[in-house]
């Protein structure tokens, strides 16, 4: 359907608008459906299931971007769902786009209390290239609701073939006449330039396609700044609101907010951590309910042949408002009034969680759930000679596994609370009867907590598992430590980023977030790589917060090196040290340690822990430093040092990012502790030799 068509209706329909507070109406046509509640108004194609347009008020225009498909048949217009997946084992098609439409539609329910409808789409082995999942994509309407709701379900049967699932999103193009304000979260708020801004001769492309430099913004106070949809990505934990916010056009409009709300987090992938994009330019607002941002690969759905699986995304409330008091003297109060109103009506809508309006079954409502508590407790004596309650610790439910596997599962559900009381308890509520692993870590301690027996949740009823306790890995007492362990780089030093490559939102706050940080570091540290040492300096000063290669030529990168100086007063000779090393983030790198001046590693030189040289495995895949973020994926390596390599008086640590054939590789130090013997150390054994081990972001231990 064009955008006159759209237009054309639009009027036709604004004249026939149900009264605000009545009931919902629907209108059914040939290749389309009108929901309407006097408040709301919304298009969608029949039977594909695209939103066309939405209207809101008295306003009679569409609040959408919608020109239909683009020239090669992708949906990237209106509102609209898609998925990318491909087949699995080597040579077969990677990425394919799916837009999800739908080729039936059903009516699922009509009162004047609400109308859900649904738009269906089945899969078909004829068709090769045919997405190997069922796909039912509702949209809700309720009386008097100032929005609407958008859900899927989707299903695997048990005799199809397998797929992989890299990313399922449900996206918005909104007007761009109309909206340049874009709210994220408190802190994350500004006006935007244009989509057509990003475009030559007024933008130029940087490092990647994402990322452009606006050259000659049609907006002058534009120009100079970067554009980078990453930079405004957040944790599913503090995604709950986002959207943008319409200036008034003229004296028959006023200023209206067009916001995605997350009620619940349960049905997004990777746990409370997962990083993912929210809005950006365009104006465009998403839902990422699976992606490999900032994870990579391994959070890829992969639903095996004969495999059944079924999972509900959403539902997701699309919500609109208005200013309270349109007076244009106000200028961006009206805006903080509907970002604050927006931030009450998330909140009133987490508090209805789990909703009790979806039809489908596969919809668990309230009293389909149940509830696990109990307390957490850290057991750590060379912190204290008591358990401690583990406070501000993450708790959460998620697919059974190993201890960490929370942060790349996405088939299944997950269900997270923070540990606010005093005492360590805690309370994980509306919880799907299944089966779960119940996980966790502290902030403050390294590790990852699992409970050892998988917990089953049934209807109506509470597991209470009383006390827990937690024994983050330990040696021995603290030498020296470098961070702070809290999964994230953002104590380190961020640099002030190049003044020809900023975005102004972020000169004093998140730094992290400016675009070519991993440039700074050859800025400033040309001569080679600093000296970390160990009492005098300060990671907030002199530890660059991400492990980036050196340019060094056109087109060439050279690794780098960090290098710790440290003195011991003593050392216990054949004693075994341990040196933890936990990161924030990596991007296909490797690590290798050295110590007091071990031999490099060379040609297909391996690990020579007898010599003071270590090397880990290849490992990650986040781009985290190239998309603006202070943490990915956590992980941690544990190196064992023969005491015998130590000396009394100085001593040097050398760690090289050995992998530098791209400028992104590199990774994220979350905290570094160097721990003395334990008090029942013994000389090294055979099982010693294998000294590094390395928490795999799915939990696995790897002796090497």
């Amino acid at each position: 359907m064009s955008t006159a068509a759209v237009l054309m209706i639009l009027q036709l329909f604004a004249a026939a608008a149900g009264a605000p507070g009545g009931g919902v109406l629907l209108h059914v046509e040939s290749h389309q459906v009108v929901l309407d509640n006097g408040v709301v108004q919304v298009w969608v194609s029949k039977p594909q299931g695209q939103i066309t347009a939405v209207r809101y008020g008295d306003d009679p225009g569409n609040l959408l971007h919608f020109t239909g498909r683009s020239a090669t048949g992708v949906m990237n217009s209106g509102g609209y769902w898609d998925l990318i997946w491909n087949f699995p084992g080597p040579g077969r098609p990677e990425g394919m786009t799916d837009v999800l439409d739908g080729t039936e539609f059903e009516v699922v329910s009509w009162s004047e209390e609400q109308v859900e409808v649904s738009f269906r789409s089945t899969y078909d082995p004829s068709r090769q290239d045919s997405v190997r999942l069922n796909v039912d994509k509702r949209l809700v309407m309720l009386r008097g609701s100032s929005g609407f709701y958008c859900y899927a379900i989707l299903e695997h049967a048990s005799e199809w073939p397998a797929l992989n699932v890299s990313q399922v999103r449900l996206a918005f193009k909104l007007n761009p006449t109309r909206f340049n304000y874009m709210a994220v979260s408190d802190g994350i708020q500004r006006y935007m330039p244009a989509a057509a801004d990003r475009d030559a001769p007024r933008g130029t492309p940087l490092a990647y396609q994402e990322a452009v430099l606006l050259v000659n913004a049609s907006e002058p106070r534009f120009t100079g700044e970067v554009d980078d949809k990453y930079q405004y990505s957040l944790d599913n934990k503090d995604n709950h609101v986002h959207g943008w916010i319409a200036a008034a056009g003229d004296a028959t409009t006023v200023p209206m907010g067009f916001w995605i709300i997350t009620p619940s987090n349960e049905f997004k992938s990777g746990g409370p951590t997962k990083r993912e994009l929210t809005s950006h330019i365009g104006p465009t607002s998403v839902t990422m309910f699976l992606g490999t941002h900032y994870v990579g690969d391994d959070i890829v759905a992969k639903i095996n042949a004969g495999e059944q699986w079924k999972k509900v995304l959403g539902p997701m409330f699309i919500y609109l408002n208005s200013s309270p008091n349109p007076n244009p003297k106000r200028g961006d109060f009206q805006f903080h009034d509907m970002w604050k109103d927006a931030k009450a009506q998330a909140k009133a809508e987490v508090s209805k969680w789990p909703y009790s309006f979806p039809v489908s079954p596969d919809f668990h409502k309230a009293v389909e759930r149940g509830s696990v508590t109990g307390r957490l407790l850290v057991r750590d004596r060379y912190v204290s000679g008591n358990d401690m309650p583990a406070r501000l610790a993450y708790v959460g439910l998620a697919a059974p596994g190993q201890p960490g596997s929370w942060a790349t599962e996405s088939k299944g559900y997950q269900f997270w609370t923070r540990v606010w009381a005093s005492n360590g308890s805690f309370a994980i509520g509306d919880v799907r009867a299944g089966e779960y692993n119940l996980y966790g870590w502290v902030p403050g301690f390294l590790g990852d907590y699992m409970y050892g027996t998988t917990i089953t949740v049934a209807s109506c009823n509470n597991v209470s598992l009383g006390d827990l306790v937690f024994e983050p890995p330990r040696s021995g007492r603290t030498l020296w430590e470098i961070g702070v362990p809290d999964r994230s780089a953002a104590e380190f030093f961020i640099p002030v980023p190049n003044p020809r490559n900023v975005n102004k939102l972020f000169l004093t706050k998140d730094r992290y977030r400016q675009y070519g940080l991993w440039e700074r570091y050859a800025d400033l540290y040309p001569a080679g790589d600093p000296i970390f040492t160990v009492g005098e300096s300060h990671h907030s000063k002199d530890w660059f917060f991400a492990h980036v290669t050196r340019h060094v030529g056109t087109d060439e990168e050279a690794s780098t090196a960090r290098h710790i100086r440290f003195d011991l007063a003593s050392v216990v000779t054949h004693g075994i040290y341990t040196l933890r090393v936990a990161l924030s983030a990596a991007h296909y790198s490797r690590l290798e340690l050295r110590v007091n001046g071990a031999p490099a590693a060379a040609g297909d030189r391996q690990s020579a822990p007898s010599m003071g040289l270590f090397m880990t495995p290849k490992f990650g895949d986040s781009n985290a430093i190239a998309r603006h973020a202070e943490h990915g994926t956590w992980r941690s390596f544990e190196f064992k040092i023969e005491g015998r390599l130590l000396a009394v008086g100085e001593n040097n640590i050398n760690i090289t990012q050995a992998r530098a054939f791209n400028k992104f590789l590199g990774v994220m130090y979350d905290y570094l502790r160097l721990e003395a013997p334990g008090s029942h150390a013994t000389s090294m054994n055979i099982w010693s030799w294998f000294v590094i081990l390395f928490q795999c972001t799915t939990g696995a231990l790897l002796f090497l």
